[in-house]
């Protein structure tokens, strides 16, 4: 059994970390300083990671290329399997004229205001999505419909990306909060708790931080009642749903909430008229001119049959028919974690042949037999799915690769005990850790799997609450989201910008940096001036 090792270099944690952070710093430089493609970016990090993991960390070669092909299976199964299949729903709404039937329902029924669009589509709508699909999903879906009324592929983009965030911690029915529970021994349900009463506050400033981004404080003026109601009611549903409702149903009960109460506040207050956000002419002259044989309320079909597919699909656990758990050869409990007392490391694949991906499938193959669609441009959208994706899906296992090579090397758990190390400047950098562990491996389930018991170690070692860090975690991870390689390259692969991602990501940089540190200084609040928000466990372990 190969033991992690923690202070290779010169049995210095200090000179260890440096060496280990290089991986995830040449992804950073990559992307966001010199703007290479993410392809790029995530395969120079995973290269420099492979040389410091065998040749610094002392890991079998063996070993780190298992890690690497354990990461990029998990990348195609269940990660790219949901997000092909999400653009293949996407690609027969927009083939069925379904995706443009959206467009002239927005267009008709919201003001003409692209600010107004930019918060219920991209966020309200977006939410929904991420509790559906997630993995970047959102993000594709939400920045093409804001393109096609009027938005730069650019800023539409960076929006869905920032918006992106206060569903994460939540999605797929809870499942971040469920594996947290698990590793840090603490009840799922006091995290969930926890991280329902940070991650509304976020959730309840985004709309007002991304508006101001676009439309400056002027249109935070003319606008604060929706940025309100939208925000507001996302926050409160979330609270009330994590912390007194099941936190499984928190994404669909608070997505659903904020987009129904957006909908309603605007039949009976809209903003006043901006010409400079007013949605072209040009547009508005294609929509008339188009009239089209498809009425707009038809565009919200393929949405509606995904969401009752994975919400029956969940709730009657049919993911759970056929699944197989398989131990991965060569390097399941073939390396001991020394930061956890030599505990065995395990490498467990899940397959679920009828996980949410197939759901998703399922939702878009109805779809198509709802609007008509013949086989024939069924599989035309299946070829313009493969054309648009294959960088991602490449990009996507690359990077996930490079995690789980960080994660089975010990050059992860080197990070973390450094930034654990930092005494009491470990309140201000414990979102950070969460925020590194889901930039690179796009999952906010991952980022608790890899450092939500270091954060409880941490905390208990330096008299802080455990529940309220491994819950930062987990909201931490949210913020690293945004930057990800694996969302940004989901994002780009329908808006025309492959090859761009370096851009994207100079764009949304400073927007994690900072939300992230809103986060900390949140994070301070709690733990010293009103403590008695954290939940009480009676025993902790």
């Amino acid at each position: 059994m190969f033991a992690q090792l923690l202070t290779p270099v010169g049995g210095s944690l200090g000179l260890s970390f440096l060496v280990a952070v290089l991986p995830v710093a040449t992804v950073l430089v990559l992307l966001g300083i010199l703007r290479r493609p993410a392809w790029q970016a995530s395969l120079a990090g995973l290269i420099a990671a492979l040389v410091i993991a065998i040749l610094v960390w002392k890991m079998p070669a063996g070993l780190a290329l298992d890690a690497v092909a354990d990461g990029a299976t998990f990348a195609l199964s269940p990660v790219m399997w949901i997000v092909v299949n999400a653009l293949l729903l996407y690609n027969v709404a927009v083939k069925s004229g379904r995706f443009e039937a959206f467009r002239k329902w927005v267009i008709t029924h919201l003001p003409n205001d692209r600010r107004v669009v930019l918060v219920v589509i991209g966020f309200c709508f977006g939410a929904l999505l991420e509790g559906i699909a997630g993995f970047g999903t959102p993000v594709a879906i939400t920045s093409s419909l804001l393109i096609l009324v009027g938005f730069a592929p650019l800023e539409a983009l960076v929006f869905g990306l920032i918006f992106n965030t206060a569903p994460v911690a939540f999605g797929a029915l809870g499942v971040p909060v469920t594996v947290l529970g698990a590793v840090t021994s603490l009840p799922a349900t006091a995290l969930a708790q926890m991280i329902g009463r940070q991650l509304p506050i976020i959730a309840l400033i985004l709309p007002f931080y991304v508006m101001a981004i676009y439309g400056g404080f002027r249109s935070i003026k003319s606008l604060w009642p929706l940025l309100l109601v939208a925000g507001g009611s996302f926050a409160i549903s979330q609270f009330l749903a994590s912390n007194y409702i099941d936190y499984a149903l928190t994404d669909v009960l608070s997505s659903l909430g904020s987009l129904i109460f957006t909908l309603l506040f605007l039949q009976v207050w809209r903003p006043e008229p901006d010409a400079q956000f007013a949605i072209t002419e040009t547009t508005l002259a294609a929509e008339r001119a188009g009239g089209g044989h498809v009425a707009p309320w038809q565009g919200w079909l393929p949405w509606v049959v995904v969401t009752i597919t994975v919400i029956a699909w969940t709730a009657y656990k049919v993911a759970l028919v056929g699944q197989r758990v398989i131990a991965w050869p060569g390097l399941d409990k073939a390396i001991s974690i020394t930061l956890y007392q030599g505990k065995p490391y395990a490498a467990l694949w899940v397959f679920q042949p009828l996980g949410t991906g197939t759901a998703i499938l399922l939702s878009a193959v109805v779809t198509a037999l709802l609007v008509g669609l013949s086989p024939l441009a069924f599989l035309g959208c299946i070829r313009q799915t493969a054309r648009q994706v294959w960088v991602a899906v490449v990009t996507v296992m690359l990077i996930i690769g490079l995690a789980y090579l960080m994660n089975y090397s010990g050059l992860a758990y080197t990070l973390g005990a450094g930034v654990a190390s930092s005494g009491r400047l470990f309140v201000l950098l414990s979102p950070f850790l969460g925020w590194i562990a889901v930039m690179l491996s796009g999952s906010d389930t991952s980022g608790n799997a890899l450092f939500g018991n270091l954060q409880v170690v941490a905390a208990q070692q330096l008299h802080l609450n455990p529940v309220l860090f491994a819950a930062t975690n987990s909201s931490g991870g949210v913020m690293g989201k945004m930057i990800s390689p694996q969302n940004i390259a989901t994002g780009v692969s329908v808006t025309g910008m492959v090859g761009q991602e370096g851009k994207v990501f100079a764009r949304t940089f400073i927007h994690s940096i900072v939300l992230t540190l809103l986060l900390a200084g949140l994070v301070i609040v709690e733990q010293f001036l009103v403590p008695w928000i954290i939940p009480v466990v009676n025993t902790l372990h």
